[in-house]
């Protein structure tokens, strides 16, 4: 099977062009700018503009679609983008377009959130069979919430938000799976093997790091505060990635600290 990956330079197509390629996908790596390597054909494309999508999906039988912008330009890229890489893929045949979505996206009223669920309803109107499939958050993105809450000192935060990281790698596995079942037209769910408290899973940080800080309780307000504490971002949907989050933190500060 020929597949296109967009966005992989992203976190989660590090991860999933190497799973991809050793699992015997032929694969065609999209990014902005000229790459090479990885055993892979690259190509350079912009979602944003459409320049050079035609070409990225020419011959091709499925698109792996995982390109996303958070922090700018996200409707022109998430959505408009999608949107042209819909269309451009349906002129040129390709049978199946898996979309990556994120678990909460119709519940947790976030901006992006917001620009996600959209995406997702231009996948799903397209002119391509279609594949969705919304993860929950990556172990680095919640690493990444602890340091930044913690710069000044204290572990700042709602201790009752629900988190269910999952490894990328699973999810990377996942997609290769969907992508051999074929389009399914739906969506689906894949979150990690637990749901932690806030305040468990920053004690367990703290913990692997041996680091003696104290957390400091700032509830959430709001809607957004009790889609959060309710488990917006978490799913109960089977199967689910194996890995913990204290085998992250294990694997990352070494030892067995917050296991």
């Amino acid at each position: 099977m020929r597949v296109l990956v967009t966005g992989a330079t992203g976190r989660l197509g590090r991860v999933a062009v190497p799973r991809l390629r050793d699992e015997g996908f032929t694969l065609r790596a999209m990014s902005r700018g000229p790459r090479t390597g990885d055993g892979v054909e690259w190509v350079t494309a912009d979602l944003a503009t459409g320049a050079g999508l035609a070409e990225a999906v020419a011959g091709v039988d499925a698109v792996l679609h995982l390109a996303s912008s958070p922090q700018r330009r996200t409707h022109d890229i998430d959505v408009l983008g999608t949107r042209r890489l819909a269309v451009a893929a349906g002129h040129a045949g390709v049978r199946h377009l898996v979309f990556v979505s994120i678990v909460g996206v119709d519940r947790v009223p976030l901006g992006y959130y917001r620009h996600k669920l959209a995406a997702e309803q231009v996948v799903a109107a397209g002119p391509v069979a279609w594949s969705v499939l919304r993860a929950t958050q990556f172990p680095e993105f919640l690493e990444g919430l602890l340091s930044g809450a913690s710069r000044l000192g204290p572990v700042i935060g709602d201790r009752a938000v629900l988190a269910q990281p999952v490894d990328p790698g699973e999810v990377a596995d996942r997609l290769a799976v969907l992508l051999l079942a074929g389009p399914s037209n739906r969506v689906e769910d894949f979150g990690g093997p637990e749901v932690l408290r806030y305040d468990e899973a920053a004690r367990a940080w703290l913990a692997a790091r041996r680091v003696r800080r104290p957390l400091l309780p700032v509830r959430i307000p709001g809607r957004l505060g009790r889609e959060l504490r309710a488990g917006g971002l978490t799913t109960t949907a089977t199967p689910t990635g194996v890995r913990t989050w204290a085998d992250h933190l294990a694997d990352t500060y070494g030892g067995t600290a917050g296991r």
